[in-house]
């Protein structure tokens, strides 16, 4: 996660490792794999939720997501958290630069 302060902004990019699975391709044998995508992401300021939204399985394999929040101060702290179709959550988290 990289997390800059502008004037009276910050943007944050976040680089979230993930297969991102369509359910429309097919491995070696034939068959198809099966969907597995981010499906909620959260990001966090201080605690706070700042961020809310939904993806789709239409997104790249290890997204990347960038984004601008009004206001931040240097050395406040951003965790982004999202969870997948088939239960799994990740997250990570840094600070403002």
């Amino acid at each position: 996660m990289r997390a800059t302060l502008g004037a009276g902004f910050t943007d944050v990019r976040v680089l979230m490792s993930h297969a991102m699975e369509t359910g429309q391709r097919k491995d070696a044998s034939g068959k198809v794999i099966p969907l597995h995508f981010i499906q909620n992401v959260t990001a966090k300021l201080n605690g706070k939720t700042v961020i809310e939204g939904e993806v789709s399985q239409a997104v790249s394999r290890n997204p990347v997501f960038s984004f601008r929040l009004k206001g931040g101060q240097k050395g406040d702290k951003l965790e982004l958290s999202w969870l997948d179709n088939t239960g799994v959550t990740n997250k990570t988290d840094g600070t403002i630069a």
